[in-house]
């Protein structure tokens, strides 16, 4: 874990940001498509943010094999924030070895230390790491508003032969965290969410 930088002392709100590392461009799933949307709306989240004083943990995945073809070993070098990433303050940074960004971090720890008692969600992947991470922090009491947009994912093949796409992935995810692990959200909603909580706070 990184040490922390400076964020307004009664923030409540933490911005995690899922995964969103150079290993992905290194395997074969990696598709273009969609990217630079994504990326935009996950910059003006991160830009937004910092502008309220809400803190950004960020969160890297290692795992498999410790060898330089892995991208996700950190020997790699992969195992990074990808560069067109906006220039923001990092409060903290974990890396997991697990899909939950909770799972055996130390991230609930530093969250409950610093009275952080919502969660935005953004980052890679969609229906993977960014909902398992919803999804137990919504079981450990964290409110969670899941930010679809801010979300990036690839088509998946099922068994059967058939290719879910990128489209139907995300919808699957809202119905699934929907009024039971999150409220499903834009940007502007996530950000003025946290600016009423911190208003009301004061």
């Amino acid at each position: 874990m990184t040490a922390a930088t400076a964020f307004r002392p009664d923030a409540d709100t933490a911005v995690l940001l899922i995964d969103v590392q150079e290993s992905f461009r290194h395997r074969p799933y990696w598709d273009p498509a969609g990217f630079e949307p994504y990326m935009a709306r996950t910059n003006a989240l991160l830009t937004g943010a910092a502008a309220r004083g809400l803190p950004i943990v960020r969160i890297l995945h290692t795992d498999g094999p410790a060898t330089p073809d892995n991208p996700f070993s950190l020997v790699s070098g992969h195992v990074r924030p990808m560069a067109e990433l906006a220039d923001v303050p990092i409060a903290a940074e974990f890396l997991k070895r697990r899909h939950s960004a909770l799972a055996g971090t130390g991230l609930s720890i530093w969250l409950t230390e610093h009275g952080i008692r919502r969660l935005i969600v953004a980052g890679i992947r969609t229906e993977q790491c960014c909902e398992t991470t919803t999804r137990h922090a919504s079981d450990e009491g964290w409110t969670v508003d899941y930010v679809t947009e801010a979300t990036l994912t690839f088509p998946i093949r099922h068994a059967s032969g058939v290719v879910v796409g990128v489209d139907e992935l995300k919808l699957r995810t809202e119905v699934a965290l929907q009024d039971r692990f999150a409220q499903i959200v834009d940007v502007e909603a996530a950000l003025d969410r946290a600016t009423q909580r911190s208003a009301v706070a004061a």
